[in-house]
């Protein structure tokens, strides 16, 4: 064995950084859509799902946007494009009422992902249409759906990495 060999084996990994790149995806376009529309669902849980009371539901800008509230209007999202459900008020979505909790906001959220995920799977045609949302006379194609969507919670994202560095200095993601 060379003395390179040997001196690459006994080296102390790098420590891992908590920010993660982008997803490794299946070849096909749906699978690429999902896996980096999934990778966005998993950080903006992730930002949510230890940040303490109450600072999680506190809001950190003049317009009242609070981490905890962001998760909330997602579900609402994911329920509006990909299940056709209405979303009555979307102000309130953005508000978490004093029963909800990090652990049922999320819940209801990745139950939502859960149901989007069941339905994008089953589409076996991007340029069909995605579950009519209420009140649309057309419904967009699932591609469109898919791609607002990364849009939609990306930007979300990065509205949560700021509100969770301004609750306790957590990066990353």
């Amino acid at each position: 064995m060379s003395t390179a060999t040997s001196r690459d084996r006994t080296r102390h990994p790098r420590p891992r950084s908590k920010d993660t790149g982008p997803p490794r995806t299946g070849a096909d376009e749906k699978a690429t859509l999902l896996g980096f529309l999934n990778h966005l669902r998993d950080a903006i849980a992730n930002k949510a799902a230890d940040a303490p009371e109450p600072q999680v539901r506190t809001p950190g800008t003049p317009s009242g946007t609070s981490l905890l509230g962001l998760v909330k209007h997602l579900t609402s999202v994911e329920r509006f494009y990909f299940l056709g459900e209405a979303a009555d008020d979307w102000a309130a979505t953005m508000r978490p009422t004093p029963e909800e909790t990090v652990g049922s906001v999320l819940a209801d959220y990745r139950e939502a992902v859960d149901r989007a995920n069941q339905i994008i799977e089953a589409c076996p045609d991007l340029t069909l249409p995605a579950p009519r949302p209420p009140r649309r006379k057309a419904s967009p194609s699932m591609r469109w759906v898919l791609v607002h969507m990364i849009e939609e919670t990306g930007r979300h994202a990065g509205h949560a990495d700021i509100l969770r560095e301004q609750i306790d200095g957590s990066t990353g993601r």
